[in-house]
């Protein structure tokens, strides 16, 4: 493959892993789950459970896992065919999938701040007619 290609597949191929990793860690979908191993990750009785659990909790750590397996799904590999190409590519789908899930983290605040905005203009508009009217009553 050449480096062209390899490139390419890095950029498209942490698109899905940035997606399972977003949805298991943030999306509604998931909540129950994610909340049981908050709560598991917190009070376990042992480093290694509290270990466990919190990856599943963590966008960042979990996105390590999902890039092995697409590793093992995909048999990608980055600049060198043997070991070394499969930790560069791991490390970097990692370092890639993360920049996506911040830039879209980002996007949805934005989204959110200005919902809020308009909900407020609306609630402020709403009310404007009825504070005019009580004016025009009391002069």
């Amino acid at each position: 493959m050449s480096i062209q290609q390899e490139i390419t597949w890095l950029f498209l191929l942490s698109i899905p892993i940035a997606c399972v990793a977003w949805t298991v860690t943030h999306e509604e979908v998931f909540r129950e789950p994610r909340e049981y191993c908050i709560k598991r990750s917190l009070n376990g009785k042992n480093i290694l459970v509290r270990k466990f659990f919190y990856l599943f909790t963590c966008e960042y750590c979990f996105s390590h896992y999902i890039s092995i397996i697409f590793i093992i799904l995909t048999d990608f590999h980055l600049l060198m065919e043997d070991w070394r190409g499969y930790l560069i590519a791991g490390l970097s789908l990692v370092w890639i999938a993360n920049t996506y899930m911040s830039l879209f983290g980002l996007i949805r605040q934005d989204i959110s701040k200005e919902k809020a905005e308009i909900r407020e203009i609306i609630t402020n508009l709403k009310e404007a007619p009825k504070e005019n009217i009580a004016k025009v009553r009391i002069m």
